[in-house]
């Protein structure tokens, strides 16, 4: 059975966002899909709310599970979005995560400050239409430009969505994922910020950090990007065909560490 890919999109955008990462896989035989979000894309009309966010993730992965181990990969809010759901209390079928452009706690002031800023774009005249097409035009390439607003842009679910993602419990969530774990980040990404705190949070999880790039950096460095997610196959790929190992003899317990094991990082870090 291959690697099967669904793709989760950040907030505004669509399914969209995805379109060169599509393209590339099909080129390499590898089976991939990219979910619309509630208030999103196809389903724009929608009411945007936690449950039916972490329901469409849910459907996808159990869709794609019948063909095949999953990775799941998540940019900004889809990431956050997939954080919780592979940390969730009920372990999902996901063999592999990408969260990209989303190290970053959805809550207090950070958060309060992205809706004023998100609500004073909204209210300019055009909604904030020409800043966005400029900022596009100055940091994207020609051939990925168009991709985020080729979905439309999901003007009027903005604010609910960032007031929702503030009752997700990430610290949590990020500390109770075993499989493998990529952290994908531009170098200029503002959502960098609690990026120590995820990495203590998942010591197994690998951190990528793409030069000269924002927090788009799906689109900005789209080869890159594309090779991450290549590199995820090849991961999970082994993990599957790697041969199992006889048990040893068993040894007698060794004395138990000073202080509460598990506050030992080690303690809860997965083999590679």
């Amino acid at each position: 059975m291959s690697v099967q890919i669904v793709f989760v999109h950040g907030i505004r955008t669509s399914a969209t966002m995805w379109r060169s990462q599509l393209a590339f896989l099909e080129e390499q035989g590898i089976a991939a899909t990219a979910v619309d979000l509630p208030g999103h894309g196809t389903r724009m009309a929608e009411d945007f709310t936690l449950h039916e966010a972490l329901h469409t993730i849910d459907a996808a992965v159990r869709d794609a599970a019948t063909r095949g181990p999953v990775l799941l990969v998540g940019h900004s809010m889809g990431g956050l979005l997939s954080l919780a759901y592979v940390g969730g209390a009920q372990t999902p079928q996901v063999a592999g995560l990408i969260a990209a452009s989303c190290t970053s706690l959805p809550r207090g002031a950070g958060l309060a400050a992205y809706r004023v800023i998100a609500r004073a774009v909204d209210r300019l005249p055009d909604r904030g239409m020409w800043l966005t097409e400029r900022i596009l035009e100055a940091t994207i390439p020609e051939e990925t430009r168009s991709d985020f607003a080729a979905g439309g842009y999901a003007l009027d679910t903005q604010d609910t969505a960032l007031r929702n993602l503030s009752a997700l419990d990430l610290a949590t969530a990020v500390g109770r994922i075993r499989v493998p774990l990529w952290f994908v980040n531009g170098q200029w990404d503002q959502l960098r910020v609690n990026e120590a705190l995820f990495q203590r949070l998942a010591p197994h999880a690998e951190l990528i950090i793409v030069p000269r790039t924002t927090h788009l950096v799906t689109a900005m460095r789209p080869q890159i990007f594309n090779a991450v997610v290549r590199l995820a196959v090849a991961t999970i790929d082994a993990r599957l065909t790697a041969p199992e190992t006889e048990p040893g003899p068993a040894t007698e317990p060794g004395p138990e560490p000073d202080g509460d094991p598990g506050s030992d990082e080690r303690a809860v870090a997965p083999e590679r």
